[in-house]
């Protein structure tokens, strides 16, 4: 039987909390009887991340759960797509493998889709900052909202928070727009949502709790570079309409 919801784990060089967190994923939707499916995806981790996924799901052999390992590191972007190919339910969602935005949140962005209100959901901190539990450290968070604003200024995204690692996705119309994306790496999230907006689909930024974790790989400096040249490249593909799905 199909799953209702599909959760897809990217995770890179993660042993030290990845088990912890699908011990969490997986308890909370035995606990509340959610008929959900698990998939990891390792991607090229040089640790024992994929080890400690395959440990931590065989805790719980009733569970649906899938780890899905390939040997070189591609970029979360390319982790999260591949997963998503992967999901079998109609209605998927990635989340951060350090679970900054707790898994219990999940209901408000899977029920706008379930019901049908909308096909592309998304957690954000900037809507409702009285949710943020754990901020980050000054220079961290002010360096992240100037990369909204380079974002949304360069990517014309009417959206406050496009980088949160909490979206959720109505298979059936996202699946077939996986095709056209071309980013790996740090611009992938701004790349889903545009491709998505420009496809006509209905996308909500939903303000969700979220806590700073310890061992971000994000760097304020090189990232922010990064982003630029990337949304520089979204830029040049919808340009040459590249994001054009053929009919």
């Amino acid at each position: 039987m199909k799953p209702d919801v599909s959760i897809v784990v990217p995770a890179f060089n993660e042993q030290d909390r990845l088990g912890d967190s699908i011990n969490t994923i997986l308890a909370y939707l035995a606990l509340n009887g959610v008929k959900g499916e698990l998939i990891v995806v390792d991607d090229g981790s040089g640790d024992a991340t994929a080890a400690i996924a395959e440990s931590a799901c065989a805790k719980f052999p009733d569970a649906d759960t899938k780890v899905i390992r390939y040997a070189e590191n591609r970029g979360k972007g390319f982790a999260v797509k591949t997963g998503l190919l992967a999901v079998s339910a109609d209605v998927a969602l990635f989340s951060d493998a350090d679970l900054s935005t707790p898994i219990g949140e999940i209901n408000k962005l899977i029920d706008p889709i379930t019901v049908g209100d909308y096909d592309v959901t998304f957690g954000s901190r900037a809507l409702d900052r009285s949710l943020i539990g754990t901020h980050q450290p000054w220079r961290r968070e002010q360096g992240g909202r100037v990369m909204n604003l380079i974002i949304k200024t360069m990517s014309g995204l009417p959206f406050y928070d496009t980088q949160c690692g909490f979206k959720a996705f109505n298979m059936t119309k996202f699946r077939p727009l996986l095709d056209l994306m071309t980013i790996d790496r740090f611009g992938f999230d701004v790349e889903f949502l545009f491709v998505a907006k420009r496809n006509d689909l209905r996308l909500a930024e939903i303000p969700v709790r979220w806590n700073d974790v310890e061992g971000s790989k994000v760097s304020v400096v090189r990232d922010t570079r990064r982003m630029i040249s990337e949304l520089n490249q979204i830029r040049r593909n919808a340009k040459k309409r590249v994001y054009e799905r053929p009919n």
